[in-house]
């Protein structure tokens, strides 16, 4: 689903997260809310680039990672050469389609975790998201956990 967010609600929503909304920010974040789906820096450097073509790599790196501490979006790293960004902050889980590449998010309430290993000393869980990999039957299974895309 793609509709234009407003620059005002995106800069406002910027706000409410302690961001100050710079013009490349919110032009970041509404690419982000627009599509509402998971995307790559460098997809959001395209698009950001189609329409102003004034952001580097770096900018948009630097952002989405303040993005990221500042919890207005999700980083999900599906193996070391792929990381997407997903603007749903509420408590979800993911299928991955290893032959597709594609994520679809599981609501957490269709997901039980009925226990979690003892933890270090002095930590807390924060936590707990799923990704669970998918193939289609009649393909071939990748031989580990993960393929990279």
């Amino acid at each position: 689903m793609r509709t234009e967010a407003p620059r005002d609600a995106v800069a406002e929503r910027l706000r409410a997260h302690d961001i100050s909304p710079t013009h490349q920010r919110i032009e970041i974040a509404r690419v982000l809310l627009e599509r509402q789906e998971h995307v790559s820096a460098d997809q959001i450097l395209a698009t950001v680039n189609a329409r102003f073509a004034e952001a580097s790599k770096a900018t948009v790196y630097n952002t989405l990672k303040l993005f990221v501490e500042k919890n207005l979006i999700r980083e999900l790293i599906i193996d070391p050469s792929r990381v997407v960004y997903d603007p749903n902050t509420v408590p979800h889980h993911h299928f991955y389609d290893a032959a597709s590449g594609a994520l679809t998010d599981i609501p957490a309430d269709d997901v039980r975790v009925m226990g979690l290993p003892p933890l270090p000393p002095g930590m807390v869980a924060e936590g707990v998201e799923i990704i669970v990999r998918t193939r289609p039957q009649n393909a071939p299974a990748s031989g580990g956990l993960s393929q990279p895309v």
